[in-house]
């Protein structure tokens, strides 16, 4: 049976929710790095493996953002912090680095070079202070540590310029104690969908609203590239099939995709549409939180269409499968519960019931997506038995869906800029 190996890139975030890192965590050979036992050699050259052969066939997917990876001492040995630029990479070492007098050296090495190195959990031992003056960062376990050492490490950390990064923060009371403490930095499943604004009342990506004013105002407008501008967006995407169903649009079939709702309008009345966001829209300006957010939506749109075609267990369309993923973020989007949003929105009741509560037919993938995400390996492997998913397709299939949306990304905001 072949060995499951998963990568995905974890949203480190500073006190005002902005994006500052990812945390590269990966699984390989069953084992996930972090947890490895430093005596067991063999896990640890499995784990090297693992995320040395994806590397070195994907590093262009994780570059342009600074990445936290965790490091063997295999994996420093084989030169794999070389792989990214230094402005890219943050070397993050453990225990069972710092006690190889080897791996040290290693480290001393990349230091000198310009990389930013962090401990995790950081202990008062001399082997760890000896090595102060070379660390960047210094990652805190808000679940294992005692309130006391906490308090002491993050006081001697900021008396010398280092940044301490909260992790494991799974809850709201979690996260309010390391804001009180005075941590840089947290990261855990809770701060991933942590904002630190209310949410938006009903915000659109400012450069998606241009591009969708020139495309619809050409001489011949192309409806295919008026669908593709509205359907990265989730607002205008969601805004539009709440206008396409409505009183004035309404017919016996309710609208449920893009297309179909720009085909229902017609080019004339979406025009007016679109002046009428113009009126709402006049000097907003894209918010941080707000692109995360849009960023995200767009690539569990596109990872949820894809895992589609590798299941037979859903049954749903391509299509449906992208609203599933892009309408996952809403209730961060529009200041309104979730379940109230989609009652507004003529999506399938599938849908409804996965994105409300991950159950259903539907259910099972958008918790496969989620649980990915949150790095829960055991729950990604059963669930991609459940679905029929070869579990060796989900890193290619994850960041194969982020660089699209990072793509578009950049395609969406410079057309913007320069409009």
């Amino acid at each position: 049976m072949a060995s499951n190996k998963y990568i995905v890139r974890r949203a480190i975030k500073d006190v005002q929710s902005r994006v500052i890192g990812y945390e590269i965590l990966y699984h390989g050979e069953s084992t996930l790095y972090g947890n490895i036992d430093a005596g067991d050699r063999n896990n640890e050259f499995a784990a090297a493996d693992t995320i040395y052969s994806f590397l070195t066939q994907n590093t262009e997917k994780v570059r342009g953002s600074l990445n936290f990876m965790t490091f063997t001492t295999t994996l420093l040995m084989k030169k794999v912090p070389r792989l990214f630029d230094k402005d890219d990479l943050v070397i993050q070492i453990d225990d069972s680095v710092i006690i190889h007098p080897l791996a040290m050296h290693f480290v001393q090495m990349y230091a000198k070079e310009g990389y930013k190195i962090a401990v995790n959990e950081f202990q008062f031992a001399p082997r760890y202070l000896s090595m102060i003056d070379q660390i960047d960062y210094i990652k805190l376990n808000f679940h294992s540590m005692s309130d006391v050492s906490l308090h002491n490490v993050i006081e001697i950390a900021a008396s010398m310029g280092k940044r301490c990064i909260a992790t494991e923060i799974d809850s709201q009371e979690l996260y309010d104690k390391a804001i009180r403490m005075g941590v840089s930095a947290l990261e855990g499943t809770f701060v991933a969908e942590k904002l630190a604004s209310p949410a938006f009342s009903s915000g659109f990506l400012q450069s998606s609203f241009f591009r969708l004013m020139v495309a619809v105002t050409r001489d011949e407008p192309d409806v295919d590239e008026i669908e593709q501008i509205i359907s990265v967006d989730a607002t205008l995407t969601y805004a539009l099939l709440r206008v396409a169903n409505s009183m004035s649009f309404a017919t016996r079939n309710r609208t449920t995709t893009v297309h179909q709702a720009i085909m229902k309008m017609g080019i004339e009345q979406l025009k007016q549409w679109i002046y009428l966001l113009s009126v709402t829209n006049d000097q907003n300006e894209v918010d941080p939180f707000f692109e995360e957010f849009l960023k995200l939506s767009f690539t569990r749109a596109n990872l949820c269409s894809e895992l589609i075609g590798y299941t037979r267990a859903v049954p749903i369309s391509k299509g449906d499968a992208y609203l599933l993923g892009m309408f996952s973020t809403l209730h961060y989007l529009i200041d309104a519960p979730l379940q109230d949003i989609l009652a507004r929105v003529p999506i399938s009741n599938d849908l409804k019931l996965a994105l409300l509560a991950k159950q259903g037919p539907c259910g099972a993938l958008y918790d496969l997506v989620l649980s990915y995400e949150n790095a829960d390996w055991a729950r990604v492997n059963q669930l991609s038995e459940v679905l029929g998913i070869p579990a060796n397709l989900m890193t290619t299939l994850y960041f194969e869906s982020m660089e699209t949306a990072n793509q578009v990304w950049e395609s969406v905001t410079a057309s913007g800029q320069s409009s």
